[in-house]
Formats: C-alpha cells, structure tokens, sequence
C-alpha cells in the first residue's frame, strides 16, 4: 500500500511542475505579439522566453520525443518566422524607399516593424530548442538571444501605446498638437521607447542563462526563485500589459467621443 501510494506521488509530480512552470512564465504570452501586439494575436504569440522556459520541468523522456511536437512546432516557427521576415522587410522596404514625406506615423510604423524583425530573427533559435530539448549555442548567445527578443517584445507594445496617443493628438487636438507631431519629435520618442526597452528587461539581462540540470536556455532566479519569480510577473504584466492596454484604451475612447461630438 504504501508503494502504491509513493508510485502515485511520484507520478504527479511533472504535472504539478509543468503547471507551476506554465504560471511562473506565462506573462511572457501576454507580451509578444510580432506583428500587431494587443491588437491582432498572431501565430507567433508567444515568445522565445516563454516557450524556453515551458521547457525547463516538461522535458519528455527521449524515448517518447520524436513525435508529433518535435516535429510540427520547430516547423510552425520556421513558417511564423520566414513570413514575418518577409511582411517586416516589405514594410521597412516601402517606408524607407517610397514615402516622399517624411511623417510621424511613417516613423513609428517603421521602429515596430524594426522591432518586429529583429523578433523574428529569434524564433529559429527557439525551433532548434524545440527540437533538440536543449540549449545548443552556449550561454553568451542565450543571454543575448533572450535579451534582443525581450527588448523588441517590449518595443512593439510601447510602440503601438505612442501610435495611440499620437492618432488621440491628431484627430482631438490636431492644432495645439502640431508641436508634438514633428519628425524630430517622433524620432526622440522612438529612441526613448528603445532605451526604456532596455531599462524594462534589465532582469532578464542579469539573469538569462542555460540551465545545468536541463541544459536549456531560461532564466536562472537567484533564491528566494518563487519571490523573484511572482515579483517579475506582476512586474513584466504591469509594465508591458495593463499599462499600455489602458493607455490605448484611453485614446480611443477619447477618440470616439470627440467624432460623435
């Protein structure tokens, strides 16, 4: 009896770690969105880091891997990645050799699609994760991997809350706004949303590393984890989902009073 019961223990215990693992990293689906983030979910949602991350207590016996998993999810991102390196590319393509003018929104189109690309460009780094069920390119190219791939996450969600504010200036207060919608503003914005980017992710910076027991590419909090851990998701949440949410929100409520008025 008391075999049984240890037998049945121990058989919960992936669970119970894989659903521990899913909460600690999931605010990270929240945060990227390649293409359109918050406003249209593409299949690329979700990011390197989370996906790395799902990794770490999941890890299935190699007797049971090559399956269905290991074989269509290295493929889904290789597709995500080739198409949005192409939609990216065309997007910087026409904005930087086919607008006479240049314009505010011209210019914020053109930092998210840059932010968008560089995405992309880290997605087949985590095919191969996927594949191999580990971290094969060492721990350097780890941390700058999840750190350029948390940067434009970050980038393209700001990027979209400076759009919204700047459609509610254009369209509530076109006049007294006009100061703040030059080209050399918008581009100070832009630079200023990189740099806070960076700020934002320093976390992830300080702390991206392959892991020892499973040799996968993740985050390696220092003790107390589960502190660290819960402290960044409110944190990465707050920041980078509800804040932005209620900003865009706001312009287009504003928005939609001023054009029934």
């Amino acid at each position: 009896m008391k075999a049984s019961m240890e037998l049945i223990q121990a058989s919960q215990l992936p669970q119970e770690a894989s659903t521990a693992t899913w909460i600690t990293n999931s605010h990270f689906l929240l945060l990227s969105t390649p293409s359109e983030p918050f406003l249209g979910f593409t299949p690329s949602d979700g990011s390197f880091l989370f996906n790395s991350s799902c990794q770490n207590d999941t890890k299935p016996e190699p007797s049971s891997f090559p399956g269905l998993a290991g074989i269509f999810i290295p493929l889904i991102y290789g597709m995500v990645c080739v198409v949005g390196l192409v939609g990216n590319t065309l997007v910087i393509h026409v904005v930087v050799n086919y607008t006479k003018n240049e314009s505010v929104t011209n210019i914020y189109i053109l930092n998210l699609a840059i932010a968008d690309e560089l995405f992309m460009l880290g997605l087949p780094f985590l095919a191969v994760q996927n594949a191999l069920l580990s971290w094969p390119f060492g721990s350097l190219v780890c941390r700058v991997v999840m750190t350029v791939d948390a940067i434009n996450q970050f980038t393209s969600i700001f990027c979209l809350t400076v759009m919204s504010v700047d459609r509610y200036l254009a369209v509530v207060h076109p006049i007294r706004s006009y100061w703040w919608r030059r080209p050399r503003v918008a581009k100070a914005v832009s630079a200023t949303v990189w740099a806070g980017s960076f700020v934002v992710v320093l976390p992830v910076v300080v702390f991206a590393d392959v892991l020892k027991d499973d040799g996968n590419c993740s985050i390696v909090w220092p003790e107390p984890a589960e502190v660290w851990k819960t402290s960044f998701i409110v944190y990465t949440c707050t920041v980078g989902f509800f804040c932005p949410l209620l900003v865009i929100c706001l312009c287009y409520l504003l928005i939609v009073i001023k054009v029934r008025s």
